[in-house]
């Protein structure tokens, strides 16, 4: 047997493939350590390849020398030199670069077009998805997303406009970790709203069906529904909800039954702010029929394109500077708080599901005052309580004598005893009612 056949043990065996592996990830290193601007044409192709724009190679190793082409590549040189003539598959390529230049951790950067074609799956937006895909739009066009790009990809509702807003914050809010939403049902016993603004479309029709709503579900389908919308849309309100499950307006016990659940889901905080922008002057409702209207540009003067640019900011669809939550559970370190409140809104829903057990435990509640009054006025009643307890205390104090029996919340009553003494009782509550009376002592010996 040569040198050169495979033999157990041998060096092909082992060595040989594992030393070829960490020289190809070696190279990989270097690539990486190596500024862009001295790449070769076959890197900064391979790159091109990876961002999905490898439509445009063929004629980018025909212009590109190194990185430093691309680099200094203006937005005519894109569009004449490698023929990128779709506004956003540049606007992609330039996000990338300026990505490259910096030391910023790019999570963003991780979600590539295949996963934004996903996530309109998630968000209830599937029409859009051949558009989206068209326009290679990745995690980082998604952050810098303006009302322009959108309805460039054929995004025309209000609605619609708001889904996607308040989608891409709720990736910020999570620092757009690709698996942060919520597809299916789990172990929710303390929700909360900042994990129901993770809700995909699926999951709120899954939450519908648990609320006694399934045959209105299919109806959220394209609609642009999801946990972030319902969460944090001030002008997304239960009549919204309502209107795009077809609930017709006679049905009012029916949409009564939906107003007690949303409110309930969504939370105090978003709650409140939607009453807000419902008694602002200039509210209208929102509809699925509303289109947005391209903001109409004039050019004539420099003024106007001055003031154009310092108004960038306002022209992304998520801006910048969009209001974040203040609720604790948005907040690291505060979600015990907001367990807290949402377990008290949970609260008040099976008070008001069990309103009839409710009037009962008053009714006994009562009727145990009543009884515990009577008792109180009879002389005989105090004399077993004085001979028989084991856990009464009597004290001597400024001719006072104390009967204690217990704690915690109570009801204090002052009544009067039939020897003219003045009797304060307290009850903690309806099963264990303790008695606290003051008397004087005169009035005990006469007992």
């Amino acid at each position: 047997m040569s040198e050169t056949e495979f033999k157990r043990g041998g060096v092909r065996a082992t060595a040989g493939p594992r030393l070829g592996w960490s020289r190809d990830l070696q190279h990989a290193n270097n690539e990486l350590d190596t500024p862009f601007a001295r790449w070769t044409k076959e890197q900064v192709c391979d790159w091109l390849q990876e961002q999905g724009l490898g439509v445009h190679v063929g004629l980018a190793k025909q212009w590109i020398t190194s990185g430093q082409t691309l680099l200094q590549a203006s937005q005519q040189d894109l569009e004449r030199e490698l023929g990128i003539k779709h506004p956003l598959h540049r606007k992609k390529l330039q996000l990338a670069l300026q990505a490259l230049g910096s030391e910023e951790d790019d999570n963003k950067g991780k979600l590539d077009y295949t996963w934004v074609t996903r996530w309109l799956d998630d968000i209830g937006l599937p029409q859009y998805k051949t558009q989206f895909d068209e326009g290679r739009v990745d995690g980082r066009m998604l952050h810098y997303m303006t009302v322009d790009d959108l309805l460039s990809l054929k995004v025309g509702s209000v609605l619609h406009h708001l889904s996607i807003k308040r989608a891409i914050q709720v990736l910020r809010l999570n620092n757009y970790e690709p698996n942060c939403l919520r597809r299916r049902p789990s172990d929710e016993s303390n929700v909360t709203p900042a994990e129901i603004s993770k809700w995909t479309n699926h999951r709120v029709m899954e939450w519908l069906r648990s609320v006694d709503l399934a045959e209105y579900a299919p109806n959220l389908r394209g609609s642009g529904v999801h946990g972030g919308l319902m969460v944090l849309e001030p002008r997304f309100n239960v009549e919204t909800m309502a209107l795009l499950l077809n609930i017709p307006p006679s049905k009012t016990l029916l949409r009564r039954h939906l107003a007690t659940h949303f409110h309930l889901l969504v939370g105090t905080e978003a709650q409140q702010l939607k009453q807000e922008r419902l008694e602002c002057p200039d509210y209208t409702p929102l509809t699925a029929t509303a289109k947005v209207k391209p903001r109409k540009l004039s050019f004539g003067s420099f003024g106007s394109l001055r003031k154009r640019r310092q108004e960038d900011s306002e022209e992304y669809v998520c801006p910048m500077d969009v209001e974040m939550p203040k609720g604790s559970s948005f907040q690291r370190g505060h979600r015990g708080m907001e367990l807290r409140l949402y377990d008290d809104d949970l609260d008040r829903l099976e008070q008001m599901e069990d309103s009839e057990g409710t009037v009962r435990q008053i009714g006994a509640f009562s009727e145990g005052i009543n009884n515990l009054t009577s008792m109180l006025k009879e002389d005989e009643f105090f004399k077993e309580l004085s001979t028989c307890s084991p856990n009464i205390s009597v004290t001597d104090e400024d001719s006072n004598a104390n009967w204690i029996m217990g704690g915690g919340p109570h009801i204090r009553m002052i009544v009067s005893s039939p020897g003219g003494g003045r009797w304060s009782r307290t009850i903690s509550s309806l099963m264990k009612p303790w008695l606290y009376v003051h008397s004087r002592a005169e009035t005990i010996g006469r007992t």
